[in-house]
């Protein structure tokens, strides 16, 4: 064989060695997003690869620069991997985002579409405080442990805490007019105090809010989802009522603590499905009892209230709303959302973490069938 028959085979190798490499992002291969500029291999085995980046200073360069290298230097017949990263042009950012989200004009949220798979849990709550967030991050990593694709909508844009307690720092990606979420811990997730300089307060009216949540739904390129949490304000104002809007066969999820008055805004916020015709997936109690070194529980916050929320609802919508789980307090739950760990992750034995794990496990083993979709069927008076 020649040295340019060598050097062509070798060249064929590696071509197919890069479209096991997938963009860390949008995970795909990179020889199908249009990433791979050239290819050439010298006649010492020398292999020089050219790879689009889809902006410049993508966050990801590195990570990309490292899985192509690895996966060249496996090639039989390479000595040596240079990889030269280049930035997509306008046009090619276009087709890009066509390829991946079609000819559109408008952007569409993938979940509101009758053919989605992806399931929609809207995490809220009566009043602040109660730890939704915590519980939203929680099930997030721990339903991504199992092997799902989960994404964030960290939807408390006043108090966005999500990006904190799952431990990014990174900044979302524009290619064209489509945004790439950061992950961390194998979660997506968007919010908009990655859009916000330092710790600035947002003050935004109620329009702005609906097309924040628009673009957090639409323009944001979540791909294939199996579970999407949206972690929503307290209360039943602007958000709640825009997110039945925008994704009517989303299901609501209520956290609540043990203590009556608590129990009883929880309640305020679980009833909201009725008017917005919401499934209810269920009732979580976070806070609800303290387990002491002799091994009895101190109830801080009271007993009953996540059971109290569960009939109360269950009366109310007429159709059976469970008690998913009550999760412990625990002084590890707050440290590790501080540190940017989820306790599932970082202590999966304590009892906070078993109790969560729990929850995301009835959360993603139900069958979806005709309960959780919108029929839009109003009864017939005779």
């Amino acid at each position: 064989m020649s040295t340019t028959e060598s050097s062509t085979t070798v060249e064929q190798a590696v071509r197919a060695a890069l479209a096991t490499v997938d963009d860390p992002e949008i995970h795909k291969p990179i020889t199908d997003l249009g990433m791979v500029k050239s290819v050439a291999v010298g006649p010492d085995g020398r292999a020089h690869v050219g790879v689009y980046l889809t902006v410049a200073g993508c966050p990801m360069r590195a990570t990309i620069t490292a899985r192509v290298t690895e996966a060249v230097s496996k090639v039989s017949g390479v000595t040596e991997v240079e990889v030269e990263l280049d930035v997509m042009s306008d046009e090619q950012r276009h087709e890009l985002r066509r390829s991946l989200r079609g000819d559109a004009a408008d952007p569409v949220i993938p979940f509101a579409q009758p053919g989605s798979l992806t399931r929609v849990y809207c995490v809220a709550s009566g009043k602040g405080g109660v730890g939704k967030s915590s519980v939203t991050v929680n099930l997030a990593a721990a339903m991504a442990a199992k092997g799902l694709k989960v994404g964030v909508v960290d939807a408390d844009i006043y108090g966005h805490s999500v990006p904190r307690m799952l431990g990014t720092a990174d900044r979302p990606t524009k290619v064209d007019d489509m945004i790439m979420p950061p992950q961390a811990h194998g979660v997506k997730v968007i919010s908009i105090g990655m859009f916000t300089p330092g710790n600035d307060a947002v003050v935004w009216r109620g329009p702005m809010l609906h097309r924040a949540l628009q673009q957090f739904l639409a323009d944001v390129f979540w791909g294939d989802l199996d579970v999407l949490l949206l972690d929503l304000p307290p209360g039943t104002g602007d958000i709640a009522i825009s997110t039945a809007q925008l994704v009517p066969n989303a299901e609501l999820l209520v956290v609540t603590t043990p203590q009556t008055a608590a129990a009883e805004v929880a309640e305020r916020a679980g009833s909201i499905a009725l008017q917005t015709r919401q499934r209810l997936a269920g009732v979580v109690e976070n806070m609800s009892w303290m387990e002491l070194p002799d091994g009895t529980r101190m109830e801080v916050f009271g007993s009953g209230g996540g059971q109290a929320v569960s009939d109360s609802l269950t009366r109310t919508i007429g159709a059976p709303v469970p008690l998913l789980g009550q999760v412990p307090l625990e002084p590890q739950l707050r440290e590790c959302g501080d540190s940017g760990t989820p306790i599932v992750l970082a202590q999966p034995e304590s009892p906070a973490a078993q109790a969560l794990r729990a929850v995301a496990d009835k959360l993603t083993v139900r069958s979806r069938g005709l309960a959780g979709l919108s029929l839009n069927i109003s009864p017939v008076r005779k």
